[in-house]
This record gives C-alpha cells, sequence and structure tokens, in this order.
C-alpha cells in the first residue's frame, strides 16, 4: 500500500515556520510522510508571506518547483497572501486550493475533500473578521531552537501595514498552553526557543475557546522563566511601547532569557512615525534602547527601519541615519517602503521615485554592517555561552552566542545542540567571530 506524502515550503516569518510545522504535525498524525519540497509527494503545502514585495513572484516560483517533481501532487496555498489575494493565487497554474487564515488549519478535511479532479483550484477564504480564535503552533524544524507561537493578528493600524487584513484582531494563546508547549519541546531535546506572534508585546488579548483571558506579557515571561529544561528563550520582534521596564529587568536577571531584543523603529522622524500611526515617537524608542543599556550593557539590540515612506523628504531621510547612527544599537533590519493595496500610505502624497528608495536603503544597509562589526569588536575577549548548531559548511560549525553573535570554529559532531563556554577571537570576513574554547574548558579537557 502506498503511503501518502506532505511536503512544505515556507516563506516569511518566524510565526509561518511555527505554523507550517502545525499543520505537518497534523499531516503527519494522519499518515503522510513528510519529504523533501524537491522530492515526488501527494501534496504540496506552501505558507505564503505579504510582507515580501514579490510575493506573487515566489509563490508562483515554488508552485514551479513542485509541479516538476510531481505534476499530479496536490498544491495547498495557505498564508497571509493566500488570505489577501485567494482569487489571484487560484488563477496560478497547478494551484489546487487556497486556504484562508481560518482555514488552514482546518487541512486535513479539505485534502480529504479534493478527489475529484473538478473539484480542485476552490478557494476556501473568509472574510478576516471571522478570524478570532486562535491556534497554538510551535516549529521544530532544526534540533536547536524553535519558534513557539504565544500571539496572533494585531490590532495596531499602521499605514503601510497589510498585516492585520491577512490575520485578523489581537488574540493569544493561554499562559497554560504556552507553558505546556514549552515543556514539550524541552522534552525533546531542543535547547532554544524564540516567541513569536504578529506583536507579542500585545499578548494577553482576546479569547482562546469559549474561555475569555487577560493576561500580559510581562506574566507570561515569568511564567516561562521558572520552565525547567529549557536553556534559552529568545524575544522576537516587540514594539517599543510595549516593551517596559519590568521585562527589561527580568529578561536582565534571567537565567534563561537571553540579552537580545529585536525592537521595531521603522522611522527616525516624528512627522513620519505619526504619518505611519506608530503608537511612539523618538524619545520613547531613545529611552527604551537607553534601558536596555543600563541593565545589560552587553545585550545585543536589533531594530527594523523602513525606507521610502511617501513624505520622507532627504532631510527627513537624513533624521533617520543620523538617529540610527547615534543609537548603541546592532544590527538593522533595512525594509524599502513598496505600496499596498488597501492601506492609507499607498494614497498618500510625496511620493519617494524608486531609484531614491533603493539609495536609501543601501546608505542604512552600510550603516547596519558598520555597527555590527562594532559590536561584535566590542563583544572580543569575553567568554560567552555559544549553542552549536548542526549545519556544516565548508568543514565548519556554526552558532550564536546568548546575545546573537555569530561564531564559527571547525566542525565537531560531539558539540552538536549542545552549550559551550567559548572565548571570542577575532571577526572574520564571512561576518563571523573565531572562537577557542574558555580558559576553565580546557582546563578540564586537559586534566
Amino acid at each position: 500500500m502506498h503511503q501518502k506524502t506532505a511536503a512544505y515550503h515556507t516563506l516569511g516569518c518566524k510565526l509561518n515556520f511555527a505554523e507550517t510545522s502545525t499543520i505537518a504535525r497534523q499531516l503527519t498524525d494522519a499518515g503522510f510522510a513528510k519529504v523533501n519540497f524537491d522530492e515526488k509527494a501527494d501534496v504540496y503545502v506552501i505558507n505564503t508571506c505579504s510582507v515580501t514585495e514579490n510575493a506573487d513572484r515566489e509563490c508562483k516560483f515554488h508552485v514551479k518547483r513542485a509541479m516538476k517533481a510531481n505534476p499530479e501532487g496536490l498544491m495547498v496555498i495557505v498564508g497571509c497572501y493566500a488570505q489577501l489575494k485567494p482569487e489571484e493565487i487560484s488563477a496560478i497554474e497547478g494551484v489546487d486550493l487556497v486556504l484562508g487564515a481560518k482555514e488552514k488549519f482546518n487541512i486535513l478535511s479539505y485534502i480529504n475533500d479534493l478527489q475529484k479532479a473538478e473539484d480542485r483550484g476552490r478557494v476556501h477564504s473568509c472574510e478576516i473578521e471571522e478570524t478570532d480564535f486562535f491556534i497554538g503552533s510551535y516549529s521544530i524544524g532544526d534540533r536547536t531552537r524553535a519558534f513557539l507561537k504565544v500571539q496572533d493578528g494585531c490590532d495596531y493600524k499602521c499605514t503601510y501595514c497589510t498585516i492585520p487584513l491577512a490575520r485578523g484582531i489581537s488574540r493569544s494563546d493561554t499562559i497554560e498552553n504556552v507553558v505546556q508547549n514549552a515543556r514539550e519541546i524541552a522534552a525533546r531535546g531542543i535547547k532554544e526557543i524564540v516567541l513569536t506572534g504578529v506583536n507579542i508585546g500585545d499578548y494577553g488579548k482576546g479569547e482562546f475557546g469559549n474561555k475569555k483571558h487577560d493576561h500580559t506579557f510581562l506574566e507570561l515571561i515569568s511564567e516561562l522563566n521558572t520552565v525547567e529544561g529549557i536553556e534559552r528563550i529568545r524575544i522576537s520582534s516587540i514594539e517599543p511601547n510595549l516593551l517596559k521596564d519590568e521585562s527589561i529587568e527580568l529578561v536582565a536577571g534571567s537565567k534563561s532569557f537571553v540579552p537580545h531584543f529585536h525592537i521595531p523603529l521603522q522611522s527616525g522622524s516624528d512627522d513620519l512615525l505619526k504619518k505611519m500611526k506608530r503608537r511612539y515617537l523618538t524619545g520613547l524608542y531613545r529611552n527604551r534602547i537607553a534601558k536596555i543599556r543600563e541593565v545589560m550593557p552587553d545585550a545585543c539590540i536589533g531594530v527594523d527601519v523602513i525606507v521610502g515612506f511617501p513624505g520622507e523628504t532627504e532631510e527627513k531621510f537624513l533624521e533617520t541615519y543620523h538617529f540610527l547612527n547615534e543609537l548603541p544599537i546592532s544590527y538593522l533590519h533595512v525594509f524599502t517602503y513598496s505600496e499596498r493595496e488597501n492601506t492609507e500610505a499607498a494614497a498618500m502624497p510625496g511620493v519617494v521615485p524608486p531609484a531614491e528608495r533603493k539609495k536609501r536603503n543601501k546608505m542604512l544597509r552600510i550603516l547596519s554592517e558598520k555597527k555590527k562589526e562594532a559590536f561584535y569588536r566590542s563583544q572580543l575577549g569575553k567568554t560567552l555561552p555559544v549553542l552549536w548548531e548542526h549545519e556544516e559548511k565548508d568543514g565548519m560549525m556554526y552558532g550564536f552566542t546568548e546575545n546573537y553573535v555569530r561564531v564559527k570554529k571547525p566542525f565537531d559532531p560531539a558539540f552538536v545542540n549542545q552549550i559551550e563556554q567559548v572565548t571570542l577571537q577575532n571577526t572574520q570576513e564571512d561576518g563571523t567571530v573565531s572562537v577557542s574554547p574558555s580558559f576553565e574548558q580546557f582546563l578540564v579537557r586537559t586534566i
């Protein structure tokens, strides 16, 4: 008897990776064996993203990849792009099923319904207002870290963003469920958990099943801080207005939460922050960075920034550049603004020419490299714990310190998924840092 097989490809954020893993576990429990995406499979699942500029092109590319592996395979498209543009996706040659935000976790019943060829090409996509429930998810794609979904959706109305249209209102898992998922992850021998969501600082809103709950992000991380067996917990992107002093202090005093924050800024111009409908100004942002540096001098701080937003004159861009240049941050994620349907910003005056957007993006990426290099150099000579990953490349193995310095050493399988105390030596041309065993560990090995 033929065992059914399924293959998966994820585009976009850590949250998508967590949800793809949950869908994969559903299909595995139903008897589908997981295979690589370029292999022949009975079902292909592509989890899409709406944030990238080329969502349509990326989706088509991966549909073609799957069709090349098996033209008869069932092609299922889920995710944010599937919610926003279901009819466009269903018109792509080879697509059999499009599932929106409400339907994607019922994928098994939809696959079972698609036995007849004439049923293919169907779209199941709800009005986003109907998506008011929470499905817990976590990814276990590799042996070193897992992405744990704690929150979904967003109540913010940033003028450039389609995520509320793709994912619905802000809603959260219960603390009990999150802790249970964290324990399951730890039991699998995974050393690091990354907390993910659309707006995780807004954790606690919404309903779980029929049970209303009203917790805070601080309560969540306080509870996770007590869970045994998890070596590291990393907080993914969190809004500056929702990152409170108490949370920063908890991380500073924690054995499991690591000193790494990723805090979206988007613009260093207060005028543009108001046009974007962000919920803070640069003064608050500067204070958040100062507080982190006060209690965790060696913390890694990443920043999201958008260039080319309508009304971003040369003067306002330079405000952003100088603001970021003066901040004690570690790296940037730079996004070039692109117009999105059904957003306020798409109709705003002061459109920045694409060539100018590209130039500003390059300027900030160069600044990011300088910031990262300076941060890495500030860590040289320090002894820090590194979690080694399983990947081997050109005879080397790679890992991250708790404060997110990327390091490497000659590959040794005994260290895969292990935490080792190492001393950071020199920055390398490939953007990593070379290391040596700490003196204490060296003594242990030689005795």
